[in-house]
């Protein structure tokens, strides 16, 4: 049985000139495209909210209600509709004052019919993956959302869940960077070691061990062209990526058992010395588990291999770790990581592969978690995430600092 095609995306043409809308409807209709008109902004507006209808060609200048109070009204009511500006005026100012709205694209009158296709081909492929991408935001809220209601009603049993909710969540988001989890279990383990030997222990060492493990939940906010690039990135890319620990706060900052965690995720960028983002914090204004877990990430980065790198020797990552005390790490966090030496470092990351090769355990930690995810929301029902977030592996860039290349760059390839 043949696969039924998909049908046409449905394009409203908008202008007050009968001949323009009648050419442009014609061959985009050539080409594949399902077109239907107005003549004005408000039957625009109109014809748009009675269908699905992803993308809007509208004229600038029309009698009454112009193009942009129809893309303003159609940002506020149909925000998921992408808008193309059509214009008779070369007006720079215009152009970029349409785009400030909104509008995905800006084309002058008339269009040559392979601008327009350009045009129209990026404007889908640009709503898709956004679609696709607040698709996949919503179903981690309702995972969230779902698992605090039933959490409410199963408190015997809280540490255990949130735990392995907490596990599942990061397995996810390291799948994205094409990392396994391993790294993520390991920086919490060297985290908790190093937190033991500063004599934190109780609620406070479990907290720090949810901060550390959802440290990068905020490159969720992150769009995968930034996220996954494998060249250097831009100033503005940059400005992107550095805003992946706010993200992460906002995300879990109101859950309150996420409540403590939240401050690591938000400060866990941050530096000794006051160089580090979001909020150039430096010394004790930056919490302790961040401070700690900064230690234990460098550590990791730099003993891990990579697709493009070897790793370094504990010993090499121990005297570069020490160098940069007092600048990017708190000496005092530094010193209960050398007290722990390099054969215990050595034996903990010894540990954990143990466990991963122990196959009975692993398989019971991997039905475990899948039955966990599927408890909190119908996966069947769930759509994928953006098909970009499944590239091949590759290593994303890392930001210039003070310490050499190998120590900042978190262990996913990412900047941290």
């Amino acid at each position: 049985m043949e696969a039924i095609p998909p049908a046409p995306p449905r394009i409203l043409i908008v202008d007050d000139d009968d001949s323009v809308r009648d050419v442009i409807s014609v061959l985009l209709r050539e080409e594949g495209y399902n077109c239907v008109v107005a003549s004005g902004a408000e039957m625009a507006l109109d014809v748009a909210g009675e269908e699905d209808t992803p993308l809007v060609i509208s004229d600038m200048k029309m009698p009454g209600k112009d193009g942009l109070w129809l893309l303003e009204n159609l940002r506020e009511r149909l925000p998921d509709t992408s808008v193309i500006m059509l214009t008779g005026y070369g007006d720079t100012e215009s152009a970029v004052d349409c785009l400030r709205r909104g509008a995905v694209d800006y084309l002058l009158k008339p269009p040559k019919l392979t601008d327009l296709i350009r045009a129209i081909e990026r404007a889908l492929a640009k709503r898709r993956i956004e679609m696709a991408r607040k698709r996949y935001q919503k179903k981690l809220e309702r995972k969230v959302r779902d698992r605090t209601a039933e959490l409410r009603s199963a408190l015997h049993n809280i540490a255990n869940t949130y735990q392995n909710t907490l596990l599942a969540l990061v397995a996810a988001l390291d799948a994205r960077e094409h990392e396994t989890s391993d790294h993520s279990q390991r920086v919490v383990s060297y985290t908790s070691a190093i937190a033991g030997r500063m004599g934190i222990g109780g609620k406070e060492l479990e907290e720090i061990g949810r901060g550390a493990l959802l440290h990068d939940i905020g490159k969720i906010g992150v769009p995968d062209a930034v996220l996954l690039k494998p060249g250097k990135l831009t100033p503005d890319e940059w400005l992107e990526m550095r805003k992946h620990p706010e993200i992460g706060f906002q995300m879990i900052q109101a859950i309150p058992f996420l409540s403590t965690p939240s401050s690591i995720v938000l400060s866990h960028q941050e530096r000794w010395d006051g160089a580090g983002y979001p909020r150039n914090l430096q010394r004790q204004e930056i919490h302790i588990g961040a401070r700690i877990f900064a230690v234990a990430d460098t550590l990791d980065a730099m003993t891990s291999d990579r697709p493009y790198r070897k790793g370094t020797s504990f010993a090499n990552a121990i005297q570069e770790i020490r160098r940069c005390a007092n600048t990017q790490f708190d000496p005092e966090v530094v010193r209960a990581f050398l007290d722990i030496g390099e054969d215990g470092l050595i034996r903990i990351k010894e540990e954990m592969a143990l466990r991963k090769l122990n196959l009975p355990v692993a398989e019971a930690e991997a039905n475990e978690a899948e039955a966990e995810l599927a408890r909190l929301t119908d996966l069947d029902d769930d759509p994928e995430p953006p098909s970009s977030s499944v590239a091949a592996p590759r290593p994303t860039p890392s930001e210039p600092a003070e310490v050499k290349a190998p120590v900042i760059r978190s262990a996913t390839g990412s900047e941290g």
